[in-house]
């Protein structure tokens, strides 16, 4: 797992991956011209063995490396788990299984009872553990049974959108407690969406109990991809006007937290993984459509990230060697055809042929054409029809190559529902084999326009039971 760090040392980064032995956006200087002659089918397949050859990299090394709060560099084990302190382990079970009794603890970790009882009573000390009440019997006693208490600190998470910010504030289980959103416009003010942010978490933290207080860590969820090793850089090419600096080290100085920063699809696959569609599966994709498309792959229980943090660029796949260029610098790229300014484009080309549409009397925005085609507007149906089926090229790619449980459906685009998944699931399977078809279930994420905000709560989540004795702090 690769993940930009801001610690209360300055700036620090959380390495949990493989040495970095190819970066794909050194494919640049192949030129244009290669990727736009491939097939897409080609281009996945490169970036899948690239990503297989990672994956059997980090096997063959025994894990990856991380760099603690010192600067220094250590070598995390394939299961990070294994070397955690026993009572970070422990507490991790609790949390899991919300209420378990000391003796199953020693049983799951082949324990002394003795030796629970020790490590329970600095979890109790904590307050991230209380005992709750008495189970079942097993023959003696009922035994009490320890519970994790999911509001002893909060965590921040924040969306910064191309024209909005979301910040959610949640417990320890990613349940929202307060939450704040503004449409503001990010891509061209810089300054101005900093200051919201600050405005955002304030009230959130003022809004909830002792929120300054219980304040264990924030997530903060970016429209670009994230570079582990400059993790105060963003996209040009997305938010152009921030001139490739984000300066969100800026909240850990303001809060005195750990602030850790991914790329917004990133933490839409974690949130649904966590806590939403795919909370049953262990490998899917989630595939957002708003301002732009991105995606998010979950293997194996975790994100991919690709050698250099820019796997997911769903977007800037070629599906058309002769389409019109893209600000990336290729030509026909998927967010041509399929991002929010595309279909808008669509939309109004489409007017003349739709008279009767209700997008024939205003200005047809992502939002409006979503609510026509709720309406079933046969503008608006038209676009959802044509989206589906250039989304399932790239989706096709991934079920024939990638073989997933389950492909997730984010963004505007998600509440559209059945009217959008259908003609999406008959293209995706006119593309592929039977096989990998059958294998991925196709359908809309649950946590709605809230889950990137939420991704971002539940990866400083997971920052922090990754870092040893956190409870004691």
């Amino acid at each position: 797992m690769m993940t930009a760090v801001v610690s209360s040392n300055g700036i620090t980064f959380d390495i949990i991956s493989l040495p970095d032995f190819t970066n794909l956006t050194n494919t640049a200087n192949l030129g244009n011209g290669f990727f736009q002659k491939i097939h897409p089918i080609l281009y996945i397949l490169i970036i899948y063995y690239c990503m297989m050859k990672k994956k059997n990299d980090a096997i063959d090394m025994g894990g990856g490396i991380s760099n603690d709060r010192h600067g220094k560099i250590q070598r995390r084990n394939a299961d990070p788990w294994e070397a955690r302190p026993l009572a970070d382990s422990v507490l991790r079970l609790i949390w899991t299984e919300r209420l378990i009794s000391r003796a199953e603890i020693a049983r799951r970790f082949k324990l002394s009872r003795s030796t629970v009882t020790e490590i329970v009573k600095d979890l109790l000390q904590s307050g991230f553990v209380i005992e709750r009440k008495r189970g079942k019997s097993q023959g003696g006693r009922r035994p009490i049974l320890l519970e994790f208490q999911d509001e002893i600190r909060c965590i921040l998470g924040v969306d910064i959108g191309a024209t909005h910010v979301n910040v959610v504030l949640t417990d320890l289980q990613g349940r929202i407690l307060e939450r704040r959103e503004k449409i503001h416009p990010v891509r061209t003010d810089p300054e101005g969406t900093r200051t919201l942010i600050f405005e955002l978490c304030d009230a959130c933290l003022a809004a909830w109990k002792e929120g300054n207080g219980r304040l264990l860590s924030i997530g903060v969820a970016v429209p670009s991809p994230v570079d582990p090793l400059n993790p105060d850089w963003i996209s040009e090419v997305v938010i152009p006007n921030w001139q490739g600096r984000s300066e969100l080290g800026r909240l850990n100085r303001q809060y005195n937290v750990p602030v850790h920063i991914d790329n917004d699809a990133n933490l839409g696959a974690l949130a649904e993984y966590r806590w939403g569609a795919g909370r049953d599966v262990s490998d899917l994709i989630y595939i957002k459509i708003a301002h732009g498309i991105g995606a998010g792959y979950i293997l194996r229980g975790e994100i991919y990230r690709g050698a250099g943090g820019f796997a997911g660029e769903m977007g800037h796949m070629p599906i058309d060697s002769s389409g019109e260029p893209c600000v990336c610098g290729l030509r026909g790229c998927l967010a041509n055809y399929v991002r929010a300014r595309a279909l808008e484009k669509r939309a109004k080309a489409l007017i003349d042929k739709f008279p009767d549409s209700v997008l024939s009397d205003t200005q047809p925005t992502i939002t409006a054409i979503e609510d026509a085609a709720i309406a079933e507007d046969p503008l608006a149906l038209q676009i959802v029809q044509e989206t589906a089926e250039y989304l399932a090229i790239a989706v096709a790619g991934w079920c024939n190559l990638m073989n997933p449980k389950m492909v997730v459906i984010g963004g505007g685009f998600s509440r559209i529902g059945d009217l959008f998944l259908k003609p999406l699931r008959d293209h995706v399977q006119s593309f592929t084999h039977k096989s990998p078809v059958a294998a991925a279930e196709i359908k809309t994420g649950e946590l709605g326009s809230e889950a990137v905000a939420i991704g971002a709560a539940t990866l400083a989540l997971e920052e922090a039971f990754a870092t040893a004795n956190f409870f004691r702090n």
